[in-house]
């Protein structure tokens, strides 16, 4: 039976992404005794609106905010679009800021994408406002992550490999 929860949220909708790869690739390099889940409901999470925001609001917020505070960790990997947040991410962790779900909550962030600097430090902003835990050794930017994943969706960068464990291997030490 699991002892250690981890919840891993794309910042790409679609499955099939970069990103998905390497929150799979993640999850390969996890004992046994660690449960994993690549959440697959971000679409599903309406625009933020503070007026739902109440005792009751809608039920795909709430089932997330419920992962979250369930996790004992939380992974994040995201591409950047258009400079900026992937605007489904940050819509749902726009969702989270009143809940407490992410507060004190060990947090890893990779971000995986063309460049993706700009994404990076804005979504580093956001999980500072939403009260996340950024563990020590727990960021990472991959750029130019389509060169680094073969078409079978295998990590196949070394740098890229040896980065990624060594992450993984830092959110572990947080939660032992």
């Amino acid at each position: 039976m699991p002892n250690k929860t981890i919840f891993a949220i794309s910042g790409s909708l679609r499955e099939g992404s970069s990103n998905h790869k390497v929150l799979t690739f993640i999850g390969g390099l996890l004992p046994a005794d660690i449960s994993y889940h690549i959440y697959g409901g971000l679409a599903t999470i309406p625009p933020f609106d503070p007026g739902l925001d109440n005792d009751m609001p809608p039920q795909s917020v709430t089932t997330l905010r419920d992962a979250i505070t369930n996790a004992d960790a939380v992974i994040i990997c995201t591409p950047e679009y258009a400079f900026g947040i992937p605007g489904q991410l940050k819509n749902a962790l726009d969702w989270m800021v009143s809940s407490a779900s992410f507060s004190g909550k060990p947090t890893a962030l990779v971000t995986a994408s063309t460049g993706g600097e700009n994404a990076h430090t804005a979504l580093l902003k956001v999980l500072g406002a939403i009260d996340s835990d950024v563990i020590e050794g727990g960021t990472l930017l991959i750029p130019y992550i389509r060169s680094k994943i073969d078409n079978d969706g295998n990590v196949i960068d070394e740098d890229a490999i040896k980065d990624l464990k060594l992450l993984t291997d830092n959110l572990l030490k947080t939660i032992a």
